[in-house]
């Protein structure tokens, strides 16, 4: 294993595993995980899901036609705490490709204990702001993980 190159995760089946350490800065004065510092945990769980199927945002910024990712809505249910020091593994699925909607869902669990999940609908846009259709490279490269 290269020690320079920090891990992005790996895939079992169609979902992606993304090991997580809590730190000091990620939670409040008590030690346990600010409620908005999971939503970045679930922002790096979705980001190096695209990384590790060989999609890179700069390709896609690259493009003729360049895009980019917006989320416009996500469900969260918190239902047990983390605190620091706590080993979480975030889950996450790329579930259904809709027009310029992509639906993902995802779980951080500490060890087998699931903490929070969440159901994302994160949407294609150009550069300008506007829903667009994902490029042919995007659908292709998540098309082996998206549900039936």
């Amino acid at each position: 294993m290269d020690h320079d190159t920090p891990s992005s995760g790996r895939f079992d089946g169609r979902s992606h595993f993304l090991p997580v350490r809590v730190y000091y800065e990620d939670t409040d004065f008590s030690g346990v995980v600010y409620h908005a510092n999971y939503l970045r945990f679930f922002e790096r769980g979705r980001s190096d899901f695209l990384r590790v199927a060989g999609v890179h945002h700069s390709e896609l910024a690259a493009l003729a036609d360049p895009i980019a990712f917006a989320v416009n809505r996500m469900e969260i249910a918190f239902l047990k705490a983390a605190r620091i020091d706590d080993a979480l593994v975030v889950e996450t699925a790329y579930d259904a490709i809709i027009g310029p909607r992509i639906k993902v869902s995802q779980v951080i669990r500490r060890g087998g204990e699931v903490l929070v999940t969440a159901q994302v609908e994160a949407c294609c846009i150009s550069l300008t702001g506007r829903p667009r259709r994902p490029p042919p490279l995007l659908l292709e490269r998540l098309k082996p993980f998206l549900a039936s």
